[in-house]
């Protein structure tokens, strides 16, 4: 460990720390419609609903919500799908590339519409700047804007009292979209371009490299797809080095840029709760659970990546910091980056639902690999993306306050609501969904001659990068151990199937709790009510989700980067 990398996790946090009280404010504003902003452009929003046909004043109950939200992605999986088979007779294609084949073309739509961003593909090869600007980032703007809406319904449960609605799915997702994502979108490109990122139409170039040869450099609409893509939660890069890549990371400051724009929302949104349900102090105490997970998955993934890599050993490599050298483990890691920052945005990248990466996780030692898989495992309460970190801290939450309960003998509460039978049965859907996904497709993958012929390696390695592969699906991530060959029909249709799975079956059980919970009064504070503020249930949550996590995966974990390591 070096200075330098202690520097730039601390910048870091003092960064997270700054923004999540303004940003979460100005987000519950936005939210009840009290800010400025809104009453400036409620006549552009307004505009926006009459050609819709939408009455932004209906407000809907949860199943209303919810088939409204799942019709809008069902119709957005269409059209991306179309995009990518049709690509190669629409126009702004300048390298004429061919449409996508039909197996690929389904799991990129889902993967976009699901936030997940799983890439089976080289996007410079492979995508138009059509296709990459109509539907990918159209995508990314969709369903991050969905998962701020879920999260404000949820909201709303816990906040009103005897209610039978949770908000209009319709305004949430384009006040989202137009107030939050669109201008921070735009704020981060323009400075992705100032730093090097390109943005043009134009086709690629070709270049003369110092040994007298050419290169095609490939170029398009870079900034604006990386800026909406790490601050929706998406991360699907235009490259297929991602942000590795010196057009789509060129420098320290983008680097420090994309990992702060991948957490922004997601810890905003704590601020957010406090405010809506009248206590901000419930909004800190989540935010402290979250910080708490992820320092120390952070450290460990640091420490991971500073020790030396155990096959350069045996080959006699120096593998020492000194004035030539960042020292460690430096296989898959960009030498300008070295362990510090690759181990930082590893860490963020996981804990969210990001999924952009700058290093290659399938070349992180052991223990490094088992925290990553971990970070994605805790159903998006590592911050997660946005709105769905919060709403997954939230049914961790439901789950402590739950066990709370049973240990002192009284009906658990949380913020003055009752948490009941029906609660408790949709929470458990929602959070044995994930790993229902990841273990079962792992399963499948590591038996079947389909799945086997994908992994480029044999033992618990090879079963980490299946395991990894639908842990990323399933969880909405999106980052891939590369030795997987997953641009198969086995694994294009599979991983497809549990990244839909893992976006959806989770946010129609959270629905249908913020309905169960808006129609409960709230129940006075009494002497043997649970404080759910301060560090005792901080501890408490972190302690729930870790045994959850812990029971549910460590068999699997066992088999992959825990075998390994020994």
């Amino acid at each position: 460990m070096t200075w330098q990398g202690w520097l730039q996790i601390a910048v870091f946090a003092a960064l997270i720390a700054a923004v999540v009280k303004p940003l979460g404010g100005y987000i519950a504003r936005i939210a009840d419609g009290s800010s400025r902003v809104v009453r400036l452009f409620a006549p552009c929003e307004a505009a926006m609903y009459r050609l819709a046909g939408i009455d932004p004043d209906e407000e809907q109950g949860w199943v209303a919500y919810a088939l409204a939200l799942l019709a809008f992605h069902v119709a957005g999986i269409a059209v991306l799908y179309a995009l990518q088979r049709l690509q190669n007779v629409l126009p702004l294609n300048p390298q004429h590339i061919d449409a996508v084949p039909p197996d690929l073309a389904l799991n990129t739509a889902v993967s976009f519409a699901t936030n997940a961003s799983w890439q089976s593909y080289a996007g410079e090869t492979t995508m138009s700047h059509l296709t990459q600007m109509a539907g990918l980032v159209v995508q990314s703007f969709a369903s991050g804007a969905t998962g701020i809406a879920v999260a404000l319904a949820l909201i709303r449960g816990f906040a009103r009292r005897s209610a039978r609605t949770i908000g209009n799915y319709w305004v949430d997702m384009t006040r989202a979209t137009l107030y939050v994502l669109l201008p921070i979108s735009v704020v981060a490109t323009l400075i992705l371009v100032w730093q090097g990122v390109p943005q043009t139409l134009g086709g690629y170039v070709e270049a003369t490299t110092l040994e007298g040869g050419t290169r095609l450099l490939a170029r398009g609409p870079v900034a604006s797809q990386i800026a909406v893509a790490v601050l929706s939660g998406d991360g699907g890069g235009f490259f297929n080095a991602n942000a590795a890549h010196p057009f789509e990371n060129p420098t320290a400051l983008t680097g420090m840029l994309e990992m702060l724009l991948i957490f922004l929302i997601g810890v905003a949104l704590t601020n957010s709760f406090g405010r809506m349900v009248g206590d901000q102090r419930q909004g800190w105490t989540l935010f402290a659970a979250m910080m708490l997970m992820f320092a120390v998955g952070l450290l460990a993934v640091y420490s991971g990546e500073t020790t030396p890599n155990s096959a350069f050993i045996a080959a006699g490599v120096d593998q020492s910091p000194t004035g030539q050298q960042a020292g460690g483990n430096m296989e898959g890691k960009e030498v300008r980056f070295g362990p510090g920052q690759s181990a930082l945005f590893a860490t963020v990248t996981t804990a969210s639902s990001d999924g952009a990466v700058d290093s290659m996780h399938d070349s992180f030692n052991p223990l490094s690999a088992l925290v990553l898989m971990s970070n994605m495992m805790l159903d998006e309460a590592v911050v997660g993306g946005p709105g769905s970190g919060l709403f997954g801290m939230l049914l961790f939450a439901i789950v402590a306050v739950f066990a709370a309960g049973l240990m002192i003998g009284r009906t658990p509460e949380y913020l003055g609501k009752k948490i009941e039978g029906n609660e408790v049965k949709m929470t458990m859907l929602a959070l044995l969904c994930v790993p229902a996904c990841i273990l079962g497709f792992s399963a499948v993958a590591v038996v079947l001659p389909a799945g086997l012929s994908g992994m480029a390696n044999a033992g618990p390695h090879g079963f980490s990068e299946a395991l990894y592969a639908y842990t990323s699906g399933a969880a909405t991530n999106g980052s891939a151990f590369a030795g997987l060959n997953a641009n198969t029909m086995f694994y294009n249709l599979t991983l497809a199937a549990a990244m839909f799975a893992g976006r959806f079956i989770v946010i129609v059980p959270v629905l249908c709790i913020a309905g169960l919970l808006a129609a409960k009064r709230i129940a006075p504070v009494s002497g043997g009510t649970l404080p759910t503020h301060g560090a005792l249930f901080v501890v408490l949550l972190v302690g729930v989700a870790g045994i959850v996590g812990g029971l549910t995966f460590f068999p699997a974990i066992a088999l992959g980067p825990v075998a390994e390591l020994f």
